[in-house]
């Protein structure tokens, strides 16, 4: 079965079974699609209203437009998920961590200590490793205080069948007998999951202006690049972000058509690059769109690690 129509029937929300899930940061839904189509009941929380409408449009669970503190009063439940904002700690801006306040992490640290649910999981960008190393260590060390045997490994996203070298810190808590999803043997291509689109020219293509071309050639000098940073279909894309998608800058995500032209993503090749399915919609203008898109968990690696958490909680009641 080709990737999409793959993703379209992996992906599908499953009959709820007993676990319950709240998804804290849930963006457009991304970590909560993967956590339904494996079975889970999941709430989630977010501040934007249009990735809230998003995954209310898109997944059978409520999302709750709030803006999280460390008061909030949170439902009980048996799994706390989450990906807190991620640019405290993102290489491309300026990494002040604890001291920055979209810091969210100090907030999922209260959630757990509120709800102390059976199994938690977080996940954020390799940023947390460097600068705010100490940061993060101390975050991991308070978690561990509260009961929870605390793992965190740096998984790639394309070793778990998502087109994209996407590098994430993914944080476990548990109590003892959590088995990480194993990787898959091989990887999915950029090729693979645009499939025909990738040479077609939709009515609303976006296309390289020559002042934009002028601005990559001086960006690819700068940056050292050895070949352009156009979209190779026959590897995984590199890492979709906000503003490498949303926004006009040197290292955009594009791809050549046969002609020569080089045109932007679109909202659709974004989504199926993160792995999301044919079938869900964003809502919102296209630049909050690519926004929602670049910020999501990729559904697919979701589903991986939802699966891994299933398989510890039923373990659990052995």
């Amino acid at each position: 079965m080709k990737y999409p129509r793959r993703l379209d029937d992996l992906l599908r929300p499953r009959r709820a079974g007993r676990w319950r899930v709240v998804d804290l940061f849930a963006g457009c839904g991304g970590l909560s699609l993967g956590f339904e189509a494996a079975g889970f009941n999941v709430v989630g929380y977010e501040q934007d209203e249009d990735a809230c409408a998003t995954y209310g449009r898109n997944l059978r669970g409520l999302c709750h437009h709030k803006r999280l503190t460390c008061q909030t009063r949170l439902p009980k439940c048996d799994v706390i998920v989450g990906g807190p904002p991620c640019q405290p700690f993102s290489t491309n801006g300026q990494q002040l961590g604890r001291l920055d306040e979209r810091n969210g992490l100090e907030i999922f640290i209260a959630a757990v200590r509120q709800v102390r649910p059976k199994l938690w999981l977080l996940e954020n960008v390799r940023g947390v490793l460097s600068r705010s190393r100490d940061y993060f260590c101390d975050v991991k060390a308070r978690l561990a205080t509260l009961g929870y045997a605390v793992e965190a490994r740096l998984l790639n996203a394309a070793d778990y069948s998502v087109p994209q070298k996407r590098e994430r810190v993914i944080v476990v808590g548990h109590r003892g007998g959590f088995l990480w999803p194993r990787r898959c043997s091989r990887r999915v291509t950029a090729g693979e999951a645009l499939g025909r689109l990738a040479t077609e020219v939709p009515p609303d293509a976006k296309f390289v202006t020559q002042a934009m071309e002028a601005y990559i050639a001086r960006y690819e000098r700068a940056s050292c690049c050895a070949r352009p940073r156009d979209l190779l279909l026959d590897s995984p894309a590199r890492t979709l972000t906000c503003r490498n998608l949303a926004g006009a800058t040197g290292d955009m995500h594009r791809i050549r058509m046969p002609d020569g032209r080089r045109r932007r993503l679109t909202v659709r090749e974004a989504a199926r690059l993160q792995s999301f399915p044919d079938w869900f919609k964003c809502e919102g203008p296209e630049g909050k769109s690519l926004m929602q898109i670049g910020n999501a968990v990729p559904p697919l690696l979701a589903l991986r690690l939802a699966r891994a958490c299933l398989q510890y909680l039923e373990l659990e009641q052995l």
